[in-house]
């Protein structure tokens, strides 16, 4: 074998090395690449996922249509104060109630102060006019 055909297998092998090397090259900037395509895949299907959660398509549909947002608010404004109307009332006949209760049993302390929310409604009732 002469030196130069020595060489050209030398340059032959570098050749085929500095060709896979690429090939290895391209292999791990598609696997890469493929990392990142289904990162985001996965964030975007998180992202759907808490869209509809939050139900904003259904929040677009009724700002399009303003006569409904508007009578779904009014039924819920209504909704809303007989609640509170009506919750407000259980919880002061209940607080009505355990004082009289506690009136009923004459202890000196809270008998006391009773007699002078007693005193203070009684004026206060007094000196109204209307």
């Amino acid at each position: 074998m002469t030196a130069r055909s020595r060489r050209r297998q030398v340059s032959n092998r570098q050749g085929v090395n500095e060709g896979e090397a690429a090939i290895a090259a391209n292999q791990n900037t598609v696997r890469k690449q493929a990392r990142k395509l289904s990162r985001v895949e996965r964030l975007v299907h998180t992202v759907s996922e808490q869209m509809e959660r939050t139900r904003i398509a259904d929040y677009a549909l009724l700002l399009n249509r303003p006569w409904r947002l508007l009578w779904l608010n009014l039924i819920s404004g209504v909704s809303r104060g007989v609640g509170i109307a009506l919750g407000f009332t259980f919880f002061a006949a209940t607080i009505i109630y355990v004082l009289q209760v506690l009136g009923a049993l004459n202890l000196p302390i809270i008998g006391d102060y009773i007699a002078d929310i007693v005193r203070i409604v009684q004026r206060q009732l007094e000196l109204t006019t209307y």
